[in-house]
């Protein structure tokens, strides 16, 4: 592979198209010659999550930093996806549409990362999906805005996976999302970013970094 670049170009897609129609989307092109392609999800629309969110441009940035094209959208019903939110259904389909994409685009396997509600999403979605060989949930919600979320499916879900939340975490406690990834199929790695909360302000670094080192080791 070509060394890696920070700045490789971001182009709007036109194509990318779910069930319930076109869905907004960015994609940083990366090297030609790049192993994978990466996906990465954005938090609950109804808290202003969009792709352009600062966790999930940072995720982006650190899939970039290695060279690999990166796809981001937005979800059914925000910013200019056409359709309405799902509560997390359809918001599913959206998932699969995006990877069927980037399959088509690039026929390569793809890593996948999601911020929040992204995560939760994006983690039904890829488990267990053959195109998908690793997965990344960032700030891993157990209960928020009287939202509870249920991760049972990971326990055969059989891909490499990081976690990454913040010991301050309001809607992931340390012991609640401890106790998701102990009962998590191996391999299963979680990372504790001291001191931040749910956004990870002020740690974006941090995070960016675990990104990076756990991709190159795994993967690259």
């Amino acid at each position: 592979m070509q060394s890696p670049s920070d700045t490789s170009p971001l182009r709007t897609i036109e194509t990318l198209r779910g069930p319930a129609g076109r869905l907004e989307a960015l994609l940083n092109a990366g090297q030609p010659d790049a192993p994978y392609a990466a996906l990465v999800c954005h938090p609950h629309p109804l808290g202003g999550g969009t792709m352009h969110n600062k966790v999930v441009y940072h995720t982006a940035k650190a899939f970039q930093s290695l060279g690999l094209p990166v796809l981001r959208f937005n979800f059914r019903g925000t910013g200019l996806s056409e359709g309405e939110h799902d509560h997390g259904r359809g918001e599913q389909d959206d998932v699969r549409a995006a990877l069927d994409w980037l399959e088509n685009e690039f026929s390569r396997p793809i890593l996948f990362a999601g911020f929040s509600f992204g995560s939760f999403v994006g983690l039904r979605v890829c488990c267990g999906d053959a195109r998908v060989r690793g997965l990344i949930g960032l700030g891993l919600p157990v209960h928020a805005e009287g939202r509870d979320y249920s991760y049972e499916f990971l326990r055969e879900c059989p891909q490499p996976k990081l976690f990454i939340s913040g010991t301050r975490d309001q809607y992931g406690p340390q012991e609640k999302v401890a106790a998701v990834i102990d009962h998590a199929k191996p391999p299963a790695e979680l990372v504790w970013i001291e001191d931040a909360d749910h956004f990870f302000m002020g740690k974006l670094e941090q995070v960016r970094d675990a990104i990076a080192g756990w991709t190159r080791a795994n993967f690259l």
